[in-house]
């Protein structure tokens, strides 16, 4: 019987960092069948284990990538991992975003700050097949532009999508201005500079958990149905198979059920969003 719990080696081929606190790492692996939004647990001997969303589309073979903000035990001793060194990996794990069926609907990402990791494996995805969609749109928003992940892939973005970013503040902690040109505001200002009707999209929502209230709301001031919407939870996951019930959402476990929800089975949900 194969134990679930089991986690492989997997070696480490590239480390690219995005901020200060955040770098992708380009993990080896030999057969490993994915949908974007799932994740995996990743596991370093002797400190713990963490559930990293994947940031690579399936389409990339060989490899997986993943996009870790250093913020406890695990993350801190990832990121002291270098090229060539080994860590632990069990998955994939969980329900991702949609592909088979909303093949020929337009589809709106919304992104804030560390949720374009996740968006990022369907947003690739969707555009390594773009003939099978219609428009695509991305909505990113960060706190600063040093915040923002993945900059060296902007520009193909922007030439394959209507591609619009925003930041909080164009300012310095000083006070002095840091030299962005862009739009300043948060994520939802941005709907209004959308140059087509969205009613009829299908919407991938991904951010800070304070971001989807507002999000969710202009999408329906815009015309979408709550089923058209579908939204990544964090919760604090530890087994990644429903036994640990730390994720656990009234009937929902996020691990299983999740992380990516259609809006219309959890919006009545008291703890959910």
């Amino acid at each position: 019987m194969e134990n679930i719990y089991k986690p492989w080696e997997a070696k480490i081929l590239k480390i690219e960092e995005q901020t200060c606190d955040t770098k992708v790492f380009r993990l080896e692996v030999k057969k490993f069948d994915y949908m974007p939004g799932q994740f995996v647990e990743l596991t370093i001997p002797g400190v713990g284990e963490a559930p990293i969303s994947i940031t690579s589309g399936p389409h990339e073979k060989g490899y997986i990538d993943l996009c870790v903000r250093k913020i406890g035990n695990v993350t801190d001793a990832l990121h002291r991992k270098k090229v060539g060194d080994k860590v632990w990996i069990r998955g994939p794990y969980g329900v991702g975003f949609p592909f088979e069926t909303v093949k020929g609907r337009d589809i709106l990402y919304v992104a804030g700050g560390i949720g374009m990791a996740p968006l990022r494996s369907s947003i690739n995805y969707v555009l390594a097949h773009k003939s099978d969609f219609g428009k695509i749109t991305i909505l990113y928003g960060a706190r600063t532009p040093g915040d923002l992940l993945f900059k060296n892939e902007f520009e193909r973005w922007s030439k394959e999508a209507n591609f619009l970013v925003s930041v909080d503040t164009d300012k310095n902690p000083d006070g002095t201005l840091c030299g962005w040109t862009g739009n300043v505001g948060v994520v939802t200002t941005l709907f209004d500079k959308i140059p087509y009707p969205i009613k009829d999209a299908i919407g991938m929502v991904c951010g800070p958990p304070v971001m989807y209230k507002f999000v969710i709301k202009k999408c329906r001031e815009m015309g979408m149905p709550d089923s058209s919407i579908y939204i990544s939870l964090e919760r604090n996951m530890k087994c990644g198979v429903g036994k640990c019930q730390h994720c656990q959402i009234n009937n929902k476990y996020v691990c299983l059920d999740g992380p990516v929800f259609n809006y219309e089975e959890v919006k009545n949900l008291p703890e959910a969003i």
